[in-house]
């Protein structure tokens, strides 16, 4: 699967993260032994993004020439792992053609959910669509939750699967009293959205978020007041490589 993982192919792509995210992974160890408290994975750099290099099978290690220790983990657990400090993993970068890399972005869907969680890179953009009455009558519910500081809205454009309307929920209070306030506000209101028009939300707290970064960046609430944020700027690209 790792041959066939070229430039545009977002279908193979998507393939090799399934496979990563259910299988093992040889991780390179630049110090210490595996489980020890000094065990460090070495690192590398690709277009000013991190990545951990690793193998996937024994054949691989070998064929490597890597002579320090080494640590297997499962795909999933790796994801969990790196992704918080922006690392990705980079697959056989001993193989031909360098190997491939996996940036930090697609181990944070590994580890919350392919299937949740919109494959990129992403094209995001503001809405064009017009949907007047639900921001009208989104921005009038929101008037009644007192946990909803702002709202702002973005059209995303996964690189597999069909395009949505994102609205950014920027909160005051994430208590779970509060949280389910707002899940029942949009609740109220997503009956009113175009037949065939998907709608999801997207936390302004997440520091990780892709579309959230965006909104962050580029879209002005339409709702309440934008407010000071103190999460990380976006990387470029936010995320993924040029």
């Amino acid at each position: 699967m790792l041959r066939q993982v070229a430039p545009g192919r977002y279908d193979v792509y998507e393939s090799l993260l399934h496979a990563v995210a259910e299988g093992r992974l040889w991780m390179l160890l630049w110090h210490g032994r595996p489980g020890s408290p000094d065990a460090q994975y070495g690192n590398m750099e690709v277009d000013g993004l991190g990545y951990a290099p690793c193998v996937t099978s024994e054949r691989e290690l070998a064929a490597s020439g890597w002579n320090r220790a080494h640590e297997v983990a499962t795909g999933r657990t790796l994801a969990a792992s790196l992704y918080p400090g922006r690392w990705g993993l980079w697959l056989n970068p001993h193989a031909p053609g360098g190997g491939v890399g996996i940036p930090w972005l697609d181990l944070r869907r590994i580890a919350g959910g392919l299937d949740r969680l919109p494959a990129g890179p992403l094209q995001i953009s503001e809405p064009t669509v017009d949907i007047a009455r639900f921001y009208a009558l989104l921005a009038q519910h929101a008037q009644r939750t007192p946990a909803v500081r702002a709202l702002r809205r973005a059209w995303v454009q996964p690189a597999i699967g069909a395009a949505y309307l994102a609205i950014g929920l920027d909160l005051y209070d994430t208590s779970p009293p509060a949280v389910e306030s707002v899940r029942a506000m949009m609740q109220q209101v997503v009956a009113v959205v175009p037949e065939g028009l998907p709608v999801s939300t997207v936390a302004m707290s997440d520091e990780f978020d892709p579309v959230a970064l965006w909104m962050r960046a580029h879209a002005r609430p339409f709702y309440g007041h934008a407010a000071p944020s103190g999460a990380a700027a976006p990387v470029p690209g936010y995320g993924y490589p040029h």
